[in-house]
């Protein structure tokens, strides 16, 4: 469990990467593109990590993968009501919205990514490489939008910084618990919980990061896109 909860927190340090950088003269384009990579390899990662996995489950696992994406874009529309539907922005602005619901927010988008890791620890004995890299990789644009758009909802740049490892930590409980839920409780079945993990990461990709990676990042995005899923879908093969 140990090694969970260290595992899911390195995955989500890159946050604190992305808040390093947030404003200190990385272009938007530059980031769109890190987005796309990064959203091509957590599409990787779903298709050879979580859907083959939880694939033995049959018609359990579809009806998983079916919830966990309504699941999110429930949580996802309440979180945008309250005033974090702009989370991902690179651009950040005036409009910003409520610094809570940011937060808030990218909580959401991380709980699944954070469970994953810890389940496929507990399932495989081992970490996934790929998802480890996907999940560091998308996390660190989604660390300079966060920021950008923390700032300018009024937070000063040291309470983002704590939101931030705060967030890390919880990440890391999240990981731990997904280990947790396999290896404690009787009869858990890890790959219910990765199917559910897996439509909601693709809820996520749809509704948020790809949209925005293409926005600043433009045509090339897409080559980039194709990139992150090619790698990953190596590190599937290799580890």
């Amino acid at each position: 469990m140990l090694l969970a909860f260290l595992w899911g927190g390195l995955a989500a340090s890159s946050l604190l990467i992305g808040y390093a950088l947030a404003g200190r003269g990385l272009s938007n384009r530059a980031i769109g593109i890190v987005m796309g990579f990064g959203a091509g390899a957590l599409i990787s990662a779903i298709a050879y990590e979580l859907v083959p996995e939880s694939s033995v489950a049959g018609a359990e696992s579809a009806l998983a993968f079916g919830l966990g994406a309504l699941a999110f874009f429930g949580g996802d529309w309440l979180v945008d009501r309250q005033g974090g539907a702009e989370r991902k922005t690179i651009a950040g602005g005036e409009q910003a919205g409520s610094g809570s619901a940011i937060f808030i927010g990218t909580l959401l988008d991380n709980i699944p990514e954070s469970l994953v890791l810890g389940i496929g620890l507990a399932l495989g004995g081992a970490i996934s490489v790929a998802f480890l890299v996907a999940v560091f990789v998308s996390n660190l644009p989604e660390g300079v939008a966060g920021t950008v758009n923390l700032l300018a909802a009024g937070r000063s740049r040291s309470t983002v910084l704590w939101m931030w490892v705060l967030l890390i930590l919880v990440s890391a409980l999240s990981s731990a618990v997904g280990f947790w839920l396999v290896r404690v409780l009787p009869g858990a079945d890890g790959h219910i919980v990765q199917a559910f993990a897996a439509g909601a990461m693709l809820t996520m990709l749809a509704d948020a990061m790809m949209p925005e990676a293409y926005e600043h990042g433009g045509k090339t995005v897409g080559l980039f896109t194709v990139l992150g899923f090619l790698a990953a879908g190596v590190l599937s093969v290799a580890y």
